[in-house]
């Protein structure tokens, strides 16, 4: 259960300014005005600090007990985002039909992190039967690795698995147009202040977008404004 206890403002004040911020391109201070507007003052780093301890918690209870199983071809790339003035790298999988697998942000570009990228979408999502990426070797790597393990766990009598790597980058034109929706929250933002606000606040942005492709298994006709503030109950 999400908690709203000893906050000072109401649940749904603070929860209306964390989808504002993770859901448009709204800087702090624009969420800051909206909110006097509507006779609700509250500091922009009082915003923040919403923004970084809520977006993550609803993002966790959506993808462990919400999201909608995605298909087994997945297509795999890793976009760019500025913290504290440094380049990082988002990445992201999005299925054959465009619904987002999982997403993490990384300091490095390498075999580790694509390993650690693919461990994660796999334990959270199963396992794929092919992965389409681009004719980057790390991400190549992270992939044979898995499949080694898959060989290993199969000589210790499990069923032998493997995953179908393909190198086309014209596959990969979905998951490169998806980064577009998130691009297009996080570049007004003028970068991150620390790695730890960059991974909350782009999980709210993540969760919105999941939403938006009625990702939520039971969205049925309602609003993406509604099943987000569900999250919370």
């Amino acid at each position: 259960m999400i908690s709203f206890k000893w906050r000072h403002f109401q649940k749904e004040m603070i929860l209306m300014a964390v989808r504002w911020y993770v859901a448009y391109s709204l800087s702090y201070r624009d969420i800051e005005e909206l909110m006097l507007e509507r006779g609700v003052e509250v500091d922009h780093s009082t915003l923040n600090r919403w923004v970084i301890h809520y977006a993550p918690l609803l993002e966790n209870k959506f993808s462990k007990n919400y999201k909608r199983k995605v298909g087994n071809s997945w297509r795999m790339d890793e976009t760019y985002i500025k913290v504290k003035g440094v380049w990082h790298y988002l990445y992201r999988a999005v299925d054959k039909d465009g619904d987002t697998v999982d997403f993490m942000l990384s300091k490095n570009r390498n075999l580790a992190a694509a390993k650690a990228f693919f461990d994660k979408a796999i334990c959270t999502n199963g396992l794929p039967e092919k992965v389409t990426i681009d004719k980057s070797g790390a991400n190549k790597a992270g992939l044979d690795a898995i499949n080694l393990q898959l060989i290993i766990l199969a000589l210790l009598r499990y069923t032998l698995m493997q995953i179908n790597i393909r190198q086309i980058k014209y596959l990969n034109n979905i998951v490169e147009q998806d980064h577009r929706g998130i691009k297009r929250i996080v570049n007004p933002m003028m970068g991150f202040k620390s790695f730890y606000s960059a991974q909350a606040t782009i999980a709210g942005i993540e969760l919105y977008r999941m939403l938006k492709k009625s990702q939520h298994m039971y969205a049925s006709n309602t609003p993406v404004f509604e099943q987000f503030y569900a999250l919370a109950v």
